[in-house]
């Protein structure tokens, strides 16, 4: 079987497809189309992939191809998902998609009249307000890291830029050197879709990266031949223990050790959410946030409304009581 990360298979003899199952040939075709024609990012055909895999072994323990396959077998599939793996309303609505982006694959290539996840339901979307940490606790995670080695001046660097761009987990793993402009304080990033945008990062990022380029990645980079680039400067900007480009899994993994001894639970995608909200906190219009967080809708941005208003309120509440007993109004910073 090959990797969940290759989508274009190698030309194969009828020999050697004779033995491959018709479910494993049609997946790596409808991964192809995902990616060549419909120019999806690699996260996302992994995910389509892993996704569909999974209903497809599911298909097949039933007897069924993917001609047989009607709405309630699409149904029994999600039902069994959500016992199984517990799925939020989010995570079904997703594999709903990927159910019916498959199907509808599957009706252009003639293999069948109709598409039967055409009429599945996604869950209601509930409007569930991000998470997000004050700056006095993000302070706290970062001072946990122990900068004073090779891989912790690393991820001081790169949770700092993180914090101060709004950057995705995929989109800090896929920086190169090049794309950092010091003299201008801006990065080059390749977001959803690779589509480029242009963020924003600050003195402090600035400074930790200055540090972990000049001490650490050299250290980091040396360990792999070649790891350093070439004339076409796409060396990556954070690298591993062996040298390779740091993934995405690689910095889940360190967010939660430092989440952990800075005694919360959050996930590294908080610090994108807390920049947004510290970004209309300090008075910034949702149109900028929405161009800072290369969000395509600015539907999508309005989230953070939201949970702004929600910390309002919460001010509110707790400091209006102590307001009318002092019979005047109290600056306090946040």
């Amino acid at each position: 079987m090959s990797a969940p990360g290759v989508f274009t298979p190698k030309p194969e003899s009828r020999a050697s497809t004779a033995h491959v199952p018709k479910a494993r040939l049609l997946l790596d075709r409808f991964c192809a189309r995902l990616a060549s024609v419909q120019r999806r990012s690699n996260a996302t055909v992994v995910t389509y992939r892993i996704e569909m895999r999974r209903f497809l072994e599911y298909a097949e323990k039933l007897g069924l191809e993917a001609a047989g396959v009607t709405p309630e077998h699409l149904a029994g599939y999600l039902l069994c998902r959500q016992e199984a793996d517990r799925l939020d309303s989010r995570s079904v609505a997703k594999a709903v998609s990927c159910l019916r982006s498959f199907f509808r694959f599957v009706v252009e290539e003639g293999i069948r009249p109709d598409n039967p996840a055409a009429l599945l339901e996604g869950p209601g979307k509930s409007r569930r307000l991000p998470e997000t940490m004050d700056r006095e606790t993000v302070e706290k995670l970062l001072d946990a890291i122990d900068s004073g080695g090779a891989l912790g001046l690393r991820d001081r660097a790169l949770f700092e830029m993180v914090y101060s761009s709004g950057l995705r987990v995929s989109e800090v793993a896929g920086m190169n050197i090049r794309d950092v402009d010091f003299a201008e304080g801006v990065a080059r990033i390749r977001g959803k879709g690779n589509k480029e945008r242009i963020a924003v990062f600050g003195t402090e990022a600035a400074t930790w990266l200055k540090r972990y380029l000049g001490e650490s990645r050299p250290k980091l980079a040396g360990k792999r031949p070649g790891s350093e680039g070439g004339a076409a400067g796409h060396s990556p900007l954070f690298v591993g223990r062996t040298g390779k480009r740091l993934s995405r899994k690689g910095i889940w993994k360190n967010f939660a050790k430092y989440a952990a001894l800075a005694g919360t639970g959050s996930k590294v995608h908080t610090l994108r959410h807390s920049f947004a909200t510290g970004l209309l906190e300090g008075g910034a219009d949702l149109r900028t946030v929405q161009v800072l967080l290369g969000h395509a809708d600015l539907a999508t941005t309005q989230i953070y409304a939201h949970v702004d208003s929600a910390l309002l309120k919460e001010s509110h509440r707790r400091y209006l009581p102590v307001l009318e007993k002092r019979g005047g109004k109290k600056e306090r910073g946040r």
